[in-house]
């Protein structure tokens, strides 16, 4: 064996991208072997390898960026290379290092390639030398009025992270210092940069494949510009944008091969650009790992780029001289645990059960059109946990056209099972079916204002969530007469009068629906999931109802149209369960970064109270009106659940 060559591998990662490698292992014969912090002790990724590590801690800090416990992992287990994924280590030369150091190989590129371009500055800078089109970087005390909106931007990592756009110098103090908190704490650098900010900026990028003997693949490009909080949310190959400027593709290809030929790139690499609708285009950054959204560039060429990262990093040559021409179109649509109505609020918990119809294949190709599905989840029972990124899985949709790929991924999205938590599933449903986003008419803020409200209200309407509520009353009221000693008597009966209760039933938005018996036609439950016929207006419907495991008073609704969770309203709620008035509450489970305001202090509605960390991203709890702190019982570093009370606010008066 040379020292390039391994049959074993360690993935130095956690979700659906360690069930990727895992998966481009297994299909190279090579043995794989997980490392897993204590909440991922039973994740799928831990399951399929050959072997796991256990990496003592919860939080990434503790276990995914611990360098030296990964690498003593490796060589615990005889595991001869490391593959990191991408983030955590994956950008971190000196973990790179340090790993070839220790005689494994290293999956990506050298440490030097990863230094050269791990400064967004000096990769800026470098890069324009080999006449890569670029963007102005300015320090932030070289800004001017004329300036803005500028985009401030970590010079370390991506993902997002430690990016603002700031449009009036009055604001730029602040988001300079929130944008270097967070880029510190996701990077442990805290180095920012401005930009000009294009307002109707499309965001386009070029995956390329280099090997040691120098061939430089630039194998497609994809189209990122769906984006919440600089962070994507579909993707898609080829892109609309390029599409329109056949001349566009061409220059795009020759800047990436030219950045990668400038820093002696080798393996799986993505060159970033932010394009005009006229066609212009200047660099952004170099991703030097793998991206997440390597499934559309797999799907419409049938490459498996995992697997050509293996080759690379034993010294084989790429097959060719050229890639694979692209062919067909690819859309990839990432599910996140979040709440995009309020905020991207993220959510964690159990996630009952998850299928989504159509998969034809997971973690590979598809060889055909279809869905692809990439999930760090289990069909049932899989904890979505606080500590780490809320994405649960990728849903790639394949066909010949980008039409048909639109139709097929919404088709597979909106009728999906996802039972459990909040998801972003129906925003996802209603950008794939928006005629702006069909026709190829869209940016980088097409997820704000007016059209954000629009496209992350929920699908089903409030007829539809009637007919789901008095689908969900059936059921619930035929299982609990089923349970009860008494199966003559109806549920909801009372001994004043003859009139009896019908459930109601709330939405995750606070909207209340009664249960309508009369609706209901037929009922089929099979003691896990109960199929109901409701009619109404001489129209027949169905609707799925699933109640969740030991817990009567909540349920999972589905229809054609879409799905909805919905909660039994209690009608006799007890007082001790009403938070205090005035108390603000933890939106969700996370750690206190930053307190504004102390006790005594007058607040105005909207001003923030305090930040809390939860899954990677910053979030500000705000005062709901007017007032005067009278306690805040929490400090920073401090771990609160979601609901705990963070903050009481009393009347100014």
């Amino acid at each position: 064996m040379t020292d390039s060559t391994f049959d074993s591998v360690l993935v130095a990662n956690r979700g659906e991208i360690a069930r990727r490698v895992i998966a481009a292992a297994r299909a190279r014969g090579l043995r794989a072997v997980a490392v897993y912090s204590d909440p991922d002790a039973s994740a799928p990724h831990v399951a399929e390898a050959d072997e796991a590590v256990r990496l003592p801690g919860e939080s990434p800090a503790d276990t995914y960026l611990q360098g030296e416990k990964i690498i003593a992992a490796a060589k615990a287990t005889g595991a001869q290379a490391i593959h990191p994924g991408y983030g955590f280590l994956s950008e971190n030369a000196d973990f790179a290092a340090a790993v070839q150091a220790a005689g494994i190989v290293w999956i990506g590129p050298s440490p030097e390639a990863i230094t050269a371009m791990g400064s967004k500055v000096a990769a800026k800078a470098r890069l324009a030398e080999a006449g890569v089109p670029m963007l102005t970087n300015l320090t932030p005390d070289q800004v001017t009025d004329s300036d803005f909106p500028v985009l401030v931007k970590a010079s370390a990592g991506g993902g997002g992270r430690g990016m603002r756009v700031v449009r009036t110098r009055s604001e730029l103090e602040e988001n300079l210092a929130a944008a270097e908190r967070e880029a510190k704490s996701a990077f442990g650098d805290g180095t920012v940069f401005c930009e000009r900010y294009l307002e109707r900026g499309r965001h386009i990028e070029v995956q390329v494949m280099a090997d040691s003997q120098g061939t430089v693949w630039a194998v497609g490009e994809r189209e990122c510009s769906i984006q919440r909080r600089h962070q994507k949310v579909l993707e898609e190959a080829p892109s609309p944008l390029v599409e329109r400027h056949p001349a566009m593709r061409t220059a795009l290809y020759d800047a990436a091969a030219n950045a990668a030929k400038a820093i002696g790139y080798t393996g799986a690499g993505t060159v970033e650009f932010l394009a005009t609708d006229a066609g212009e285009f200047f660099f952004l950054e170099v991703n030097t790992r793998l991206q997440v959204e390597h499934p559309v560039t797999e799907a419409t060429t049938g490459l498996d780029l995992v697997g050509l990262q293996f080759d690379v990093a034993a010294g084989l040559p790429l097959p060719s001289a050229e890639p694979p021409a692209p062919r067909g179109w690819a859309i990839e649509a990432r599910l996140y645990a979040e709440d995009p109505a309020n905020d991207w609020r993220p959510a964690a918990g159990v996630v009952h059960r998850f299928e989504v119809p159509g998969t034809i294949s997971e973690f590979a190709g598809p060889d055909r059109p279809g869905i692809r599905l990439d999930s760090a989840l289990a069909p049932t029972g899989s904890v979505v946990e606080v500590f780490y990124d809320p994405m649960l899985a990728k849903v790639i949709g394949y066909a010949p056209t980008r039409a048909q790929a639109l139709a097929i991924t919404e088709a597979a999205l909106r009728k999906a099972t996802i039972h459990g938590l909040t998801t972003n599933r129906d925003l996802l449903v209603r950008i794939l079916a928006d005629a702006d986003f069909k026709a190829g008419d869209f940016a980088t803020d097409f997820l704000t204002g007016d059209r954000l409200e629009r496209l992350a209200a929920p699908l089903l309407d409030e007829a539809e969530l009637a007919e789901a509520a008095s689908a969900a009353g059936a059921v619930l009221d035929r299982r609990e007469a089923a349970a009860s000693p008494l199966p003559h008597v109806a549920p909801g009966w009372r001994n004043i009068g003859s009139r009896t209760l019908a459930p109601e039933f709330r939405t995750a938005d606070e909207q209340e629906f009664a249960a309508d018996s009369g609706q209901v036609a037929t009922v089929t439950d099979d003691g896990d999931r109960a199929t109901v016929a409701v009619e109404r207006d001489g129209l027949r419907r169905t609707v799925t109802v699933t109640p969740y495991p030991g817990d009567r008073t909540v349920v999972e609704v589905e229809t054609a149209r879409g799905a909805a969770t919905l909660t039994l309203v209690n009608r006799l709620p007890s007082a001790d369960a009403a938070a205090a008035a005035g108390s603000l509450l933890a939106p969700m489970p996370g750690v206190v970064t930053r307190i504004g305001a102390q006790e005594g202090d007058s607040v105005t509605a909207g001003q923030p109270v305090l930040w809390m960390e939860a899954m990677k991203m910053e979030h500000a709890i705000s005062a709901p009106t007017d007032g005067v702190i009278a306690s805040i019982p929490v400090e920073v570093g401090q771990n609160i659940d979601a609901g705990a009370v963070v903050a009481v606010l009393e009347d100014s008066e």
